[in-house]
């Protein structure tokens, strides 16, 4: 305490003689050399005030005070102001004007920028900014269209692709140009990830989902079935057609009742005549490959399938004498097998146990629950209540089938008696092929094995991730509110696109994030996937090992949008100087995950 009170009655002497003295003074730094005792050299400096001033002609020097013991900053601050200089205090130097979030948008671009959005888009003008930057919002801060305008004001993006005041008319002038390019941009995204040179396995994955429309005025817009659970609204449909490790290449939107064997005949169509892919195997669920879709596969393509059998199809193969025995599974959970029905096919059999485990007390649950609802029926019955065998068959009606386990149910009804026992013959005929599927492929066995047949049809499940992408986790297709035809499918294509920018950016930064970066090897293809070690330990500990915390990808954006770029303005200018804040760790690793640096402006 003693030594800071010396320091500061020094600097108090000081300005009180520069207070006093009309002489020149300044701080002049003396080095010294000397040889110690050891033969050492060592070298001293002494920072000492000094007047300057004339006498008889010379120009002497008269030192004030010695400052050496003073810090850095101080004598530097001390020699400044005798220099003339005006100091001020760091809150009136220099003043932030304006923070706007930055991080977040910068590190889309710079993935848009890696992926090369911009031409795959289209040639350069305003349309194709206002298009780049309706999928970046997309990812980023997915709403309407109204409210991403105000958005990018909010950003920088807004600035620095000088969209910050653009109309709604430009907006949506922007998606119509942008669904004029659909062909040439999945055409595209085709070459880059549908060719034999880069998917040897020649593989592409097709599925088919729905989301419900706002309005009623939409030529699109029709009910049909709702894998959004929305019974009670219109609806629109869409097919996303994927490479094998889940790439969205291209979308087709369709009316809300379209039927899924008809948006894969479609699918079927693009891939031939749009993309010229003519040994292409499409992957497809159940009711997306029927037999009358690969009928006419078979006439007019030489196009490949990889679906599964439906119920109805696997209970024929398993009946008295058929193919289909559980002794096929006494070694192993796959086996292969043939039927006269499927000449010029392969079957893969499958039973998954913990498949079958899960149906059963499904069924069970289920059963119960229908049994639970009829129970009251049964005991107005009893009491006299409810009357007449019409009377009583039309109120079991309405409820029986309520679960889907009306087939499991014998009934016997007259005017004043209901009995109500399951069907034990048909619940354990079902039972006997719970966890059973069976895979049905025209793709020969020296070009992929049955395990390999197994884990293709597994891979629909990357599809299904990018359906849930699309809709609930991260881009909030639905619902749809656009009437006109083309921007509905101009919202969708921008949908689909930002899709493609968030699975690179899961990719990139699955260290950062819950995303399982090895994927264990599986020895068996039918059983359930399984984490990997890594994988568990991030989830338990939320902890890198360098201690950085882990976030989902929804957090993660939203920790990069607290990187700000700050206009900064200096006193007595008016000019601003754009400056980053200083970076996280997360951050930071966030930009070296993407192979980008962190730019002040976008464009550079």
């Amino acid at each position: 305490m003693w030594r800071v009170a010396c320091r500061y009655r020094l600097i108090e002497r000081i300005f009180v003689l520069m207070g006093k003295s009309s002489d020149a003074m300044h701080v002049a730094t003396v080095v010294s050399r000397r040889v110690d005792k050891e033969g050492r050299r060592r070298e001293y400096k002494s920072h000492l005030v000094r007047r300057t001033f004339r006498e008889d002609g010379k120009v002497k020097h008269q030192t004030l005070a010695n400052i050496s013991a003073l810090p850095a900053p101080a004598i530097e601050a001390i020699r400044a102001s005798l220099r003339g200089e005006h100091l001020l205090p760091a809150a009136q130097a220099m003043q932030i004007t304006r923070a706007v979030p930055h991080g977040h948008v910068a590190a889309v671009w710079a993935m848009a920028k890696t992926l090369d959005m911009a031409a795959l888009l289209g040639p350069a003008g305003r349309g194709r900014d206002l298009a780049l930057a309706l999928i970046i919002a997309r990812v980023v801060h997915p709403g309407s269209k109204l409210a991403t305008t105000s958005w990018w004001v909010d950003t920088t993006l807004g600035a620095d692709l000088d969209i910050s005041g653009a109309t709604t008319d430009e907006v949506y002038a922007a998606m119509d140009w942008l669904g004029g390019r659909q062909d040439a941009i999945e055409k595209k995204l085709a070459a880059r990830h549908l060719t034999l040179e880069v998917n040897p396995a020649n593989m592409a994955m097709f599925d088919l989902s729905s989301s419900w429309m706002e309005g009623t005025h939409c030529p699109l817009a029709a009910r049909g079935y709702s894998r959004d659970g929305k019974k009670n609204r219109e609806q629109i449909e869409y097919g996303l057609l994927t490479d094998p490790e889940g790439r969205p290449v291209a979308i087709k939107v369709f009316a809300g009742n379209t039927a899924d064997p008809a948006a894969f005949k479609d699918a079927v169509t693009i891939v031939k005549e749009k993309f010229g892919l003519e040994k292409m195997v499409m992957v497809g669920d159940r009711g997306m490959i029927t037999s009358a879709r690969i009928d006419a596969i078979r006439e007019s393509t030489d196009l490949g399938w990889l679906t599964a059998l439906r119920a109805p199809a696997i209970k024929k193969l398993a009946a008295d004498n058929g193919p289909l025995q559980m002794s096929l599974f006494d070694q192993q959970d796959l086996a292969e097998i043939s039927h006269p029905d499927y000449q010029g096919e392969r079957l893969i059999a499958c039973r998954n146990p913990a498949l079958a485990k899960s149906r059963d007390h499904k069924r069970e649950e289920l059963l119960a629950a229908t049994e639970k609802t009829l129970a009251p029926i049964e005991e107005s019955v009893a009491a006299g209540r409810l009357a007449g065998a019409d009377k009583i068959g039309l109120k079991v009606g309405k409820h029986i089938d309520k679960y889907k386990m009306a087939k499991h149910f014998t009934l016997t009804i007259d005017d004043h008696h209901l009995a109500i026992e399951r069907n034990t013959a048909n619940i354990e005929a079902e039972a006997a092929l719970d966890g059973i599927y069976v895979i049905r492929t025209s793709v020969a066995a020296d070009t992929l094995n049955a395990a390999g047949v197994v884990e293709a049809y597994k891979n629909l499940s990357r599809v299904e991730r990018d359906f849930r992408t699309i809709k609930v986790d991260d881009l909030d297709l639905r619902p749809v509110f656009h009437r006109l035809e083309d921007r509905v499918r101009a919202h969708v294509l921008i949908c689909m696109l930002a899709a493609y920018l968030t699975w690179h950016l899961r990719q990139a930064w699955a260290p950062l994030t819950f995303t399982d970066e090895h994927h264990p090897d599986r020895d068996n293809p039918v059983a359930p996937a399984a984490r990997s070690e890594t994988a568990k330990k991030k989830a338990s500990r939320r902890k890198n090992p360098d201690g950085q915390p882990i976030r989902n990808f929804r957090s993660l954006l939203d920790h990069l949008a607290t990187l700000t770029r700050n206009d900064v303005q200096l006193a007595g200018s008016e000019a601003t100087i754009a400056m980053l804040a200083e970076p996280t760790p997360t951050q930071r690793q966030a930009f070296e995950l993407l192979g980008q640096p962190i730019t002040v402006n976008l464009r550079k």
